[in-house]
């Protein structure tokens, strides 16, 4: 079997340790900048990753120590004439976040410095988030006579709530990662952003696979409903869980006080 950290991109890097895959925006000269192409491989780079049945949960990180992604590469911009290319430009971007967003397994976004415009959409794709202690996160892209195009007015206020993710947005402002934890933007503040997501996923991957990935859904999908209907769902994929062998592993496992062994059936 073909290892995925075997494969070549230009822009992104994988990195498989055991059952838990990194993924790495790698062009620190650029700030990891998220350039077309870079958004690209990172579409390729994820379908592989998802692909491959050994992986429970995908980290994604940026390379060097300055950066996890200071935004859209800005250098594109200029090309840009009319409502026609910022439009696709903004589909495009999204299209790729939104693959990350649903994707059936845990996704943790390292952030291991900026994570600017483009870079914090990225993030918020991400399931949850872990914050080096350098890190800087915001919005700013009204200061360029823009606004987020990736899906970062959506997912920021549903993350945050309309009023603070306006604050940031409407200000440009970077926020500290103490700031952005009591904020509930981020979920964990440490030294090694990449060491703590490391141990986040591997405390994930104790639990049973189709369990994880089907609470993603029920939370995913609640988002976008009303109470009532969100309580349907969760009803329905409750029922789901209870008619796999993982449940029952799990129950037996609970009452004859041994750990589980879940084989995502």
């Amino acid at each position: 079997m073909t290892q995925l950290d075997e494969f070549e991109f230009n822009n992104v890097q994988i990195d498989q340790h055991g059952p838990i895959a990194v993924l790495t925006i790698n062009r620190p000269r650029a700030l990891n900048a998220l350039s077309a192409d870079t958004l690209s491989e990172i579409a390729q780079a994820v379908n592989l990753i998802v692909e491959d049945a050994e992986v429970g949960a995908l980290i994604i990180t940026g390379a060097g120590d300055k950066a996890f992604v200071a935004g859209a590469d800005i250098s594109e911009f200029e090309n840009l004439e009319g409502v026609y290319d910022g439009r696709e430009l903004s589909l495009a971007g999204q299209d790729v976040m939104h693959q990350i967003s649903s994707l059936p397994i845990p996704v943790i976004a390292a952030v291991n410095g900026f994570a600017l415009g483009g870079g914090l959409e990225l993030a918020l794709a991400c399931d949850m988030r872990v914050a080096a202690t350098t890190a800087r996160l915001g919005l700013p892209e009204v200061s360029l006579g823009l606004i987020p195009g990736f899906g970062g007015t959506q997912r920021l206020a549903r993350l945050v709530g309309a009023g603070r993710a306006l604050d940031l947005m409407l200000t440009a402002r970077q926020v500290k990662a103490d700031e952005a934890l009591s904020m509930g933007l981020v979920n964990y503040v440490a030294d090694d952003a990449l060491t703590k997501a490391r141990e986040v996923a591997e405390l994930m991957l104790k639990n049973a696979p189709i369990a994880l990935s089907l609470v993603k859904e029920a939370v995913r999908r609640g988002m976008d409903t009303t109470l009532e209907a969100g309580l349907e769902v969760e009803a329905d994929l409750f029922g789901m869980t209870v008619a796999t062998k993982d449940f029952r592993e799990g129950v037996d496992a609970f009452m004859n006080k041994r750990r589980a062994e879940f084989q995502g059936e």
